[in-house]
């Protein structure tokens, strides 16, 4: 099965050894998409809490949808951890719009190996 898939990519003009490019989808099967801001800061466990943020991956404008995010928190006690998962559903806003609730628990790191929860709600 195809969907057609409309966007653009960006290539950063570095002069360096790296460059990136960056995948901007604007249609998925016809329906234009979008995207979700999300940030917070993690449970308090092992003597220290991280802050994340990131943006979760397109999905289809107008249908039932969720999406997929993946991050990393900030360095704290010498190590970062990895955040990803899925939203659920879109809740909408009496205005117009929506958000995801959005909840999980971190990949295992640090000297003392352990994990943080982290909740939070997307930006509408």
């Amino acid at each position: 099965m195809e969907i057609p898939i409309s966007g653009f990519m960006y290539h950063s003009d570095d002069s360096g050894t790296h460059h990136s490019h960056q995948l901007f989808i604007t249609s998925w099967d016809g329906r234009p998409v979008h995207v979700h801001q999300i940030s917070g800061i993690t449970s308090f466990d092992a003597g220290h809490d991280h802050h994340y943020a990131g943006t979760t991956e397109p999905a289809p404008t107008g249908v039932p949808h969720t999406h997929r995010y993946f991050t990393f928190t900030t360095v704290n006690d010498g190590h970062n951890h990895r955040i990803s998962g899925v939203t659920g559903p879109a809740i909408p806003i009496p205005n117009g719009g929506h958000y995801h609730e959005f909840r999980g628990v971190t990949s295992v790191n640090g000297v003392h190996p352990h994990t943080h929860r982290y909740s939070g709600r997307t930006s509408p």
